[in-house]
């Protein structure tokens, strides 16, 4: 199972998204658990998943994520955020996985 990180300003801009990931993985057979929250929150959570992305607008706080932990981290594209391609973030997160070598 691929546990996918979503942090934004609230918690909540995300949740668009977060649907549409969940569909995109069960599209595609892959086992995911894929959920928002502030990136306060991320912050202290950040080790119980696999893989962090960040919504455009809290951009700021890439370089602190990669900071405390040697979990994949990345903002995600704002073609992406802003119209929900769940496909192409789901994509993106395996993408970033498997560079890492996380089993999935």
């Amino acid at each position: 199972m691929l546990r996918i990180l979503l942090c934004c300003s609230a918690g909540m801009s995300t949740s668009l998204l977060v649907s549409k990931m969940e569909t995109a993985a069960r599209n595609s057979g892959l086992e995911a658990k894929i959920e928002a929250m502030p990136v306060g929150e991320g912050k202290q959570k950040i080790n119980d998943w696999d893989v962090v992305l960040l919504g455009p607008q809290v951009t700021y706080a890439l370089a602190e994520f990669k900071a405390i932990t040697d979990k994949p981290v990345s903002t995600i594209p704002p073609a992406i955020y802003a119209t929900a391609k769940g496909k192409e973030a789901v994509e993106m997160a395996v993408k970033m996985a498997t560079e890492a070598g996380i089993q999935i």
